[in-house]
């Protein structure tokens, strides 16, 4: 079976063509940044004000009972409903796109409005003491410390949605779960284990930047990384018989 699955990664007609691996890897891709740019592009802001006000935490655990809701089941109510108002292939795209953006909001709601909530009463006290506003506390201050739980959470929405966007060649888009679908469907099972195992490598991947991120942009304070650099003093203790 693992030779099989080799002959399929590494033959040239299976990268090549419409259906070939190249293909469906970059729509795959395409669907997880796309759904990942929204995503982020909601859960981001109202993160960052629901840390910093303290208002509608309701909705933080409103996103995170979305993660009950079965991904696949949902799809297809979806794709019933808007394939009569939808023209062409966005009948099965935007269902597939709205289903994985609730799927990775909660993450990275989660992860933003913790790592605002968790920052330290004294350090938001200090900055309005030197006179900061609202907005340059959350900017300067807020924002800083809540990137590792921030970028986390991106990390964990960019595994969440890697991994279930192959649920959506059920409805007839492509991307990578096009070999698990039509693998099982005629029994080619060596194209099916092949398609996983790209999806979990193309998953380790997509983490490597936000991992990179994460290094470069939090503070090294924050991580553990720092190391006190205080220099050695020397022994200035004077003897205990004067001057000799």
């Amino acid at each position: 079976m693992i030779g099989s699955i080799l002959d399929w990664l590494t033959s040239s007609a299976s990268w090549s063509g419409n259906d070939g691996i190249l293909v469906r890897l970059l729509e795959h891709v395409g669907y997880t940044l796309l759904v990942l740019v929204i995503a982020a592009l909601i859960a981001i802001p109202l993160g960052l004000w629901i840390g910093h006000t303290g208002r509608g935490r309701w909705m933080v655990t409103a996103a995170n009972a979305l993660r009950a809701v079965p991904t696949l089941g949902l799809l297809f109510a979806l794709t019933l409903v808007l394939l009569p108002l939808l023209p062409g292939d966005a009948a099965f795209l935007v269902p597939s796109v709205i289903v994985l953006v609730l799927l990775a909001v909660p993450a990275i709601l989660s992860g933003t409005y913790a790592g605002v909530e968790a920052v330290s009463p004294a350090a938001r006290d200090a900055a309005r003491g030197i006179g900061m506003t609202g907005s340059q506390v959350l900017w300067k201050v807020e924002l800083p410390i809540a990137l590792p739980l921030l970028i986390s959470g991106l990390r964990a929405a960019v595994l969440q949605v890697v991994a279930t966007a192959t649920v959506a060649a059920y409805v007839g888009l492509g991307g990578l779960g096009r070999f698990l679908i039509d693998g099982l469907a005629t029994q080619d099972y060596a194209s099916t284990a092949g398609g996983a195992l790209l999806v979990a490598v193309l998953a380790l991947v997509l983490d490597a930047p936000f991992a990179l991120l994460e290094r470069l942009v939090v503070s090294p304070g924050l991580t553990g990384r720092s190391r006190s650099l205080r220099p050695s003093e020397p022994n200035r203790t004077a003897p205990a018989g004067g001057t000799p």
